[in-house]
């Protein structure tokens, strides 16, 4: 048991070295292909030793991740700071936009040279049946089903505000932004909401409903980011001045499409832009997508925030489990609280955390994890000490052994292979819950499926599942092996 435990700390200390490992230059992303893509044209332009922190969620996340230092820059929209980030009642400037950012330690600028703002769209042939052309003429029509991002459902610029704007009674679903497409094309809902330079406009033959009342302020493209990165890394805040005005419309809806529609990875078409050409690359390889160059990454990502979450919860599970044993009142306590942990929904407990912390990343992850594998833990370390037959016990004490030295000695050793189990199943649970970690930016095979998401790519869905499904399959295996070597020994 002492080597089992020796073991686990070495592990332990490796994926804390892992995750520790620093990054000096950090581009974030939202959930969404722009913003995969742009961030990767950013990257790929500052060199050096840049990295991408890609899908962090919505505006909220990628913001916080921006004020804690997690990430120096994103792109982002200036109709998105004006109303959603400095909650302006009226558009601002980009000049107005520096100076009230400038308290928080921000700044924008290097503007990218296209806009893409918020719309609502109807397939064409709905649209001209019900004679709709413009948001105000949907107050006419209270039947119809919506299908709006969650994040446009909450925004200060978003639905709230465009139904008081122009008297909409519809009451919209939320759904995710790249699934509502495909619903859109099935006749599941009648309309969505859509950015501006998305590929599948086109391709779906949607028409784009026109903003009489002018709700919609300007969504310019720029930089947000920290005011201190320019003086940290002034190569790569030279560099990206060249991106100022680089971008049109145009480009920038072909480079979604290449995404969105054929499979192109994002590193690809932002090195393609840069280098004003095309390469002849498409996605749809799935063995390609499962074992691509961020294979070997995502795999260390993810095990280590497996393996550190898990011994984290044992770390903490276990003693609390120890000194609840032996009164009913304390292990009915205990259970009751890691039962209730159990319940609270992944993304939730995660906004909480990080909420807490001030931070997004591994650490709200790492912590996370350990809250969900405490159940596992503290349940079989409470069943396998009151297995423990009472005569041992009795023994013990005949023998003059204390306490302590009964448990270390006898009931320990008696407990061991059910509290192995609770570590068993610890690391299954940990093993599909850590791909939600992706969402806060903590990396793991999460990202290939908030990834697959964001395009309502399949492959790349499976691409993601599969590898989890395969490592929680080695942790079965390798605690089997383990069981079948102790009862022979």
């Amino acid at each position: 048991m002492q080597r089992f435990l020796g073991l686990l700390a070495s592990l332990f200390l490796l994926c804390l070295c892992f995750h520790a490992e620093a990054e000096p230059l950090k581009v974030g992303s939202k959930r969404f292909t722009e913003s995969y893509i742009l961030a990767e044209i950013v990257a790929q332009t500052a060199g050096g030793d840049a990295r991408t922190v890609q899908g962090l969620g919505n505006t909220a996340i990628v913001f916080a991740a921006l004020q804690s230092g997690e990430i120096d820059c994103y792109a982002e929209y200036t109709g998105t700071i004006s109303q959603q980030i400095l909650h302006s009642s009226e558009p601002l400037t980009l000049e107005q936009i520096q100076t009230q950012l400038k308290p928080l330690g921000l700044g924008a600028g290097v503007p990218l040279g296209f806009r893409n703002g918020y719309a609502l769209a109807m397939r064409a042939d709905a649209a001209q049946k019900l004679g709709i052309s413009k948001l105000s003429q949907l107050a006419a029509h209270p039947e119809l089903r919506l299908g709006l991002s969650n994040e446009f459902l909450g925004r200060a610029d978003g639905w709230p505000g465009l139904s008081q704007r122009y008297a909409l009674k519809q009451s919209p679903q939320g759904l995710d932004h790249g699934l509502a497409y495909e619903a859109l094309a099935k006749g599941q809902i009648d309309a969505l909401d859509i950015y501006t330079t998305d590929a599948r406009i086109k391709q779906l033959g949607l028409r784009v409903l026109d903003d009489d009342a002018a709700y919609f302020p300007r969504y310019d493209a720029v930089l947000l980011y920290r005011l201190d990165m320019p003086e940290r890394h002034p190569q790569a805040w030279a560099a990206m001045q060249k991106l100022a005005g680089s971008i049109h419309e145009p480009a920038m809806i072909a480079m979604n499409a290449r995404a969105e529609l054929q499979g192109v990875a994002f590193a690809q078409i932002a090195h393609d832009h840069l280098a004003g050409s095309i390469s002849a690359q498409s996605g749809g390889q799935f063995l390609h997508k499962l074992f691509g160059p961020d294979f070997v990454r995502l795999t260390l990502e993810h095990l280590c925030l497996v393996l550190a979450a898990v011994l984290l919860g044992a770390a903490v599970g276990l003693p609390l489990a120890l000194l609840a044993a032996p009164h009913a009142w304390a292990r009915s306590l205990l259970l009751g609280v890691s039962a209730l942990l159990q319940t609270i929904p992944s993304l939730a407990l995660l906004a909480v955390l990080i909420s807490l912390l001030g931070r997004i990343g591994t650490l709200p992850a790492l912590l996370a994890l350990a809250l969900y594998a405490l159940l596992p833990i503290v349940h079989n370390a409470c069943a396998g000490l009151a297995g423990v037959p009472e005569g041992m016990r009795l023994s013990a004490r005949a023998l003059g052994l204390t306490s302590a030295q009964s448990l270390w000695l006898i009931e320990l050793p008696l407990a061991w292979p059910v509290i192995v189990a609770g570590l068993r199943t610890a690391c299954t649970i940990a093993v599909g819950t850590a791909t939600m970690a992706a969402f806060i930016g903590a990396g793991g095979y999460g990202e290939r499926i908030v990834t697959g998401l964001a395009l309502n790519d399949r492959e790349l869905l499976m691409a993601g599942a599969l590898p989890a499904a395969a490592l929680a399959l080695v942790f079965e295996g390798l605690f089997a092996a383990w069981a079948r070597w102790r009862f022979k020994t």
